[in-house]
C-alpha cells in the first residue's frame, strides 16, 4: 500500500524561463506550419542565449514552394514570440537578438514509417513509452503541487503584462511542498518563489509583498497556515534573467510540462513536435485517458502506460494503475480503455483533433490541468468518454 501521510514537492517555470522561451518558439513554428497545412510534418529545437535565437530540426510540407516561403517567416516568429513574452533587456531585446534559422526538410527515412496512404494504418513516428496520469486532489484532476506552481507564475505573468505590477520581469521560477494526510493534500509547508524584477535596489522583502498577494488569491486559504515557510527571491537580486543570465534549450522542463515528479515520464519532451510524433500525441492521449477515468469515479488515481514501435500503428502495450484505488480490475480496465478509443497515431489525431494550431499555448504553465478551448485547444482535457468507460467495464 502506498504511504498516505508524507510531503511531496513540485516546481514550475514561467513563460520567461530560458528553457520556455524555446519551447514557446518551437511550439510557435509548429502552429505556423499546421496553420497552413494540417498533415505538416515538424520537429524543431531552439537554443537560446545571449542576444541569440537558433532554430534548427525537420520540417515538411506537401508543396515544396510554400515550405521555402514559410522559412522565410522563421525569423518574425521567434521575435513575435520573444516581444510577447516580454523581454526588451539590452542583451535580450526582441527587435536586436540575433535569429539564425537552421530547420530543413524531414528525412525520408524517418517519413517512410508515417507516410501511409490515406487507407491504411499510420505508423509511429518514433518508438517509445507515454504516460498519463490524474488524481481527484484538485478540481482539474491533477496533483495539488504542480497544479497551483503553475497557477502562481500564470498570475504574476497575467500581473505584470496587464500593468499592474510593473516591476516584475518575465523570469521565475515557483515551488510547492504540500503536505498530505491519509492521501489527500492539506498544507503548504513552504513556497518557494524567484522572480526577475526590474532595479537592483529591490530586496527579497520588497518582491515579496508585490507577490504575495497574488500567491494567497490562487491557493486555497486552508492551505496557507501559520506554519507555511516563504521563501522569495532568497539569494536576494535577480535582475538579469532569461537567457541572457542562462541558455535555454526545448525539451527541457518535461516534468514541469506534465505532472510534477507526481507521475512516471516516458522521457520524450512535447514542444516543437507535430501530433504523428507520439512522444506528444500518446502522451496526451493517456493523459485524456486517465482524466476520464478518474472523472467517471472508477479510481480516485489512475496510471497509464502506452508503449510504441516505428512504423507500427496499434501500440505494444497498454498498462493501467489505480494504486488501489477502485473497485475495477486493471485488466478490465485496460480493455475498456482499448475499446472506448483508437490509439493509432491517426485515431489519436483525429479524436482529439490534433492536427490544428493548438499548441503554442501549451508551452508554459503545463500542457494538462488546462480548461478544453472552443477552438479544440486542451481538447485532451475533456471528459466525454465517462459514459463510455462505464459502460465499457
Amino acid at each position: 500500500m502506498s504511504r498516505q501521510n508524507y510531503i511531496f514537492t513540485s516546481e514550475s517555470v514561467s513563460e520567461g524561463h530560458p528553457d520556455k522561451v524555446c519551447d514557446r518558439i518551437s511550439d510557435a513554428v509548429l502552429d505556423a506550419f499546421l496553420s497552413e497545412e494540417p498533415e505538416a510534418r515538424v520537429a524543431c529545437e531552439t537554443f537560446a542565449t545571449t542576444n541569440r535565437v537558433v532554430i534548427g530540426g525537420e520540417v515538411g510540407l506537401s508543396d515544396r514552394d510554400k515550405l521555402a516561403d514559410y522559412m522565410g517567416r522563421i525569423e518574425g516568429i521567434a521575435r513575435d514570440c520573444v516581444k510577447d513574452i516580454g523581454y526588451e533587456q539590452d542583451k535580450f531585446h526582441w527587435n536586436t537578438l540575433e535569429v539564425s534559422n537552421y530547420l530543413h526538410e524531414q528525412s525520408a527515412h524517418i517519413a517512410q514509417g508515417v507516410d501511409a496512404a490515406a487507407d491504411k494504418d499510420e505508423g509511429a513516428g518514433d518508438q517509445g513509452i507515454m504516460f498519463g496520469y490524474a488524481t481527484d486532489e484538485t478540481p482539474e484532476l491533477m496533483p495539488a503541487p504542480i497544479q497551483y506552481s503553475h497557477a502562481i507564475l500564470r498570475r504574476l505573468a497575467e500581473v505584470r503584462k496587464s500593468g499592474q505590477e510593473p516591476s516584475l520581469r518575465p523570469d521565475a521560477k515557483s515551488q510547492i511542498s504540500m503536505r498530505y494526510e491519509d492521501g489527500k493534500p492539506v498544507e503548504v509547508t513552504s513556497i518557494v518563489l524567484s522572480t526577475q524584477h526590474a532595479s537592483e535596489d529591490q530586496t527579497s522583502d520588497d518582491i515579496r509583498a508585490i507577490v504575495e498577494p497574488h500567491i494567497r488569491d490562487v491557493i486555497p486559504a486552508e492551505w496557507i497556515t501559520n506554519n507555511t515557510q516563504w521563501w522569495v527571491n532568497p539569494t536576494g537580486t535577480f535582475v538579469i534573467g532569461g537567457p541572457d543570465g542562462d541558455a535555454g534549450l526545448t525539451g527541457r522542463k518535461i516534468i514541469v510540462d506534465t505532472y510534477g515528479g507526481a507521475a512516471p515520464h516516458g522521457g520524450g519532451a512535447f514542444s516543437g513536435k507535430d501530433p504523428t510524433k507520439v512522444d506528444r500525441s500518446a502522451a496526451y492521449a493517456a493523459r485524456y485517458l486517465a482524466k476520464n477515468v478518474v472523472a467517471a469515479g472508477l479510481a480516485e488515481r489512475c496510471l497509464i502506460q502506452l508503449s510504441y514501435a516505428i512504423g507500427v500503428a496499434k501500440p505494444l502495450s497498454i498498462y493501467a494503475d489505480t494504486f488501489g484505488s477502485s473497485d475495477v480490475d486493471p485488466v478490465a480496465l485496460e480493455k475498456a480503455i482499448e475499446s472506448v478509443m483508437d490509439l493509432t497515431p491517426r485515431g489519436i489525431r483525429e479524436h482529439l483533433q490534433m492536427n490544428r494550431p493548438i499548441y503554442q499555448r501549451t508551452a508554459a504553465y503545463g500542457h494538462f490541468g488546462r480548461a478544453p478551448e472552443a477552438d479544440g485547444g486542451f481538447s485532451w482535457e475533456k471528459t466525454d468518454l465517462v459514459e463510455a468507460l462505464k459502460k465499457a467495464v
